[in-house]
């Protein structure tokens, strides 16, 4: 119920300020008695589109909360011993890496996993499962911890959310640039007719479209980065000790996985492990042998 909550405040939030945005810059709509206003459409594809990416951004640490249950560790009063290491960790972790100390947090899950969110690298949150908590050594935490700082610190969540945005508005333009030709020339709309029932149903499926085959490039995105995370790991906690984690989360790949669906890019692992397929255009993460044998090569020298 909360999960369909936060997605409607979601989509309502994109309408206000892209209605806003819209109203501001004086566009009107994209359709004139000539057919489309290409200028018109462009400018409220992209606005929608980067609305939305950028709310989602802005309430990253919102929502992660919320979906998680994760709980924030007082840093002027932590509970157990675990919660100072952990704070301690993250703190000379975060140091190393140039950015401000983030949130610190634990989420209950059987599984190892962890997530770093937030809008900007300086006003961040990592959080830590329960699980990563019980089945990892020391060293292996630290190398978790640190992949999730390397995520911060590159500016992951950022860079994600403006590719997702660029995406969304590119799908959203041909979506209406194929659908107002096929609707011309297939159904044979005349110039000043108003569209009919034809145009928005093949503009919903091509949104559908489009959209499927345009998340391969976010998803790609998604995988590189997790490179970098790891090699980001390697380099503040250790070669050894990143590629330990991975292995470590790889013994557990067969356990059920809680991580919400919204949080999976986020975290360190999506908790399976496949080999090449089609679907695997689709995963946010490579596999932990990808991941694995990439830290192998790396030179840290």
């Amino acid at each position: 119920m909360m999960r369909i909550g936060l997605f409607l405040l979601t989509n309502l939030a994109v309408l206000v300020v892209a209605g806003i945005i819209l109203s501001l810059l004086g566009v009107g709509s994209y359709r004139s008695a000539g057919g489309l206003n290409l200028g018109n459409l462009m400018v409220i594809c992209l606005v929608f589109g980067m609305a939305g990416s950028l709310i989602s951004l802005f309430l990253s640490k919102w929502m992660a909360l919320k979906t998680t249950g994760t709980e924030l560790i007082d840093p002027n009063a932590p509970r157990n011993q675990a919660e100072v290491w952990l704070l301690q960790e993250v703190a000379q972790l975060a140091q190393k890496a140039g950015i401000k100390m983030p949130d610190v947090g634990i989420f209950h899950s059987y599984q190892s996993n962890a997530f770093a969110t937030g809008w900007n690298k300086n006003d961040a949150l990592v959080s830590v499962s329960t699980g990563l908590l019980e089945n990892m050594n020391q060293d292996e935490l630290r190398a978790v911890l640190a992949h999730e700082i390397g995520h911060v610190a590159n500016g992951d969540m950022v860079t994600l959310s403006l590719i997702q945005g660029v995406v969304n508005a590119f799908v959203m333009f041909f979506a209406r640039v194929v659908g107002d030709f096929i609707d011309r020339n297939v159904f044979g709309r005349e110039d000043g007719e108003a569209p009919g029932l034809a145009f928005f149903a093949i503009t919903i499926v091509l949104d559908i479209v489009f959209g499927i085959l345009a998340s391969a490039i976010v998803m790609w995105f998604s995988r590189y980065r997790e490179y970098r995370a790891d090699e980001a790991g390697a380099r503040l906690a250790g070669k050894d000790a990143m590629i330990s984690a991975l292995l470590r989360l790889q013994a557990e790949s067969e356990m059920p996985d809680q991580m919400p669906k919204e949080m999976k890019a986020f975290a360190i692992t999506e908790g399976r492990s496949e080999g090449f397929s089609l679907a695997a255009l689709f995963q946010t993460h490579p596999t932990i042998e990808q991941r694995v044998a990439a830290l192998q090569q790396l030179n840290l020298h």
